[in-house]
């Protein structure tokens, strides 16, 4: 429970003072004043003044935000001339500045899936490649190595991890596979019997796949490339639950603590590869066009765009205060969900 707590918050503070920082540094470039940069929610613990704007630590370490000068959220005695106010600036600077904190929440996950490419690696799916055997398993028993490359089963080729565990999954009630592998460029030909898992009574073969690193420039192309093939999976996944063709889990603060504490039990790496898929879900999510989110205020200024005209703020800020209450409305759904899945499982 500790663990999970710890990494929760950890995950969350992260990706908060992300997502603040990218709005804070587009603000700074486009000279709008921030009265305060504040992580966390509730009473004050620590501030501190720097330059023009206040750093502050609250009390309940979840969430965070940026105070700009003409949102509206002035106190006793802060003021700005209309030129380095929010409502002062281009439509142009202030999508950008709205856009910043999802941008860099996406920026973060490629760097941090570009750093885990890297130096650490990633599982080969991608071909049918033995990393190492698993003892006591047939793979071991025939003399399969690391770098051997299963090309065929029973005369089916092979062409990834997962096309060979489905054709073991076929042929293996048939009685002994034929394997064709690969090894140092030469053919090589066995027979071996599947042994089923005890848990799960799928039939193995007891290899594992290869752990593969990459040169940090093409780290980036496929960090960049995961992104968007994520993106677009967490799009289609949407698009399907608000049809009704599939049902797609959502996961609150307690599911997120308890995804966190195992990614923190299996080590830094998985840790780090949670925390980078976390930022690209926050980065797409806050991006979507519902009232509350940057993305909500977004789809405002772009209508201001098309239209050239604004809508009062006073409107503006109704139809967010409402968007917030249902999101606040759906976390204590969602949360309920999660406490029931853990507590019955």
């Amino acid at each position: 429970m500790l663990v999970s707590l710890l990494s929760f918050l950890l995950v969350i503070g992260i990706s908060v003072v992300i997502h603040e920082l990218g709005h804070f540094l587009f603000s700074i470039k486009y000279g709008v004043k921030v009265y305060e940069f504040a992580f966390g929610m509730g009473p004050s613990l620590f501030q501190k003044r720097r330059g023009e704007t206040l750093y502050s630590v609250r009390v309940f370490p979840v969430g965070g935000f940026v105070r700009l000068a003409g949102m509206e959220e002035e106190q006793e005695g802060e003021s700005a001339p209309p030129e380095r106010t929010y409502p002062g600036k281009t439509p142009f600077q202030r999508f950008a500045i709205l856009a910043g904190g999802p941008f860099f929440n996406v920026l973060l996950a490629i760097v941090l899936t570009t750093v885990l490419l890297t130096f650490h690696g990633v599982l080969d799916i991608r071909t049918a490649t033995v990393g190492s055997t698993i003892s006591g398993f047939p793979a071991e028993r025939i003399g399969l190595v690391s770098g051997d490359r299963i090309v065929s089963i029973n005369g089916k080729p092979v062409t990834s991890w997962d096309s060979m565990s489905s054709t073991i999954r076929q042929e293996a009630p048939k009685g002994p596979l034929a394997l064709e592998v690969e090894r140092e460029g030469r053919i090589l030909r066995f027979t071996i019997q599947a042994e089923k898992d005890r848990q799960s009574g799928v039939p193995l073969l007891g290899i594992r796949p290869r752990q593969v690193r990459y040169p940090l420039h093409e780290s980036l192309f496929r960090s960049v490339g995961t992104a968007w093939e994520m993106t677009l999976s967490i799009l289609r996944g949407l698009w399907s639950w608000a049809f009704g063709r599939q049902n797609v889990e959502f996961a609150g603060p307690v599911g997120i603590a308890s995804m966190a504490g195992d990614a923190a039990r299996q080590g830094w790496w998985s840790f780090l590869s949670f925390l980078a898929v976390i930022n690209l879900n926050l980065g797409i999510l806050n991006l979507f066009p519902f009232p509350a989110l940057d993305g909500g205020r977004l789809s405002f200024l772009i209508g201001e765009i098309l239209t050239g005209r604004r809508l009062p703020p006073k409107w503006e800020n109704l139809i967010h205060l409402a968007g917030f209450a249902l999101l606040l409305a759906l976390i204590v759904y969602v949360t309920w969900k999660d406490i029931l899945r853990l507590t019955h499982p």
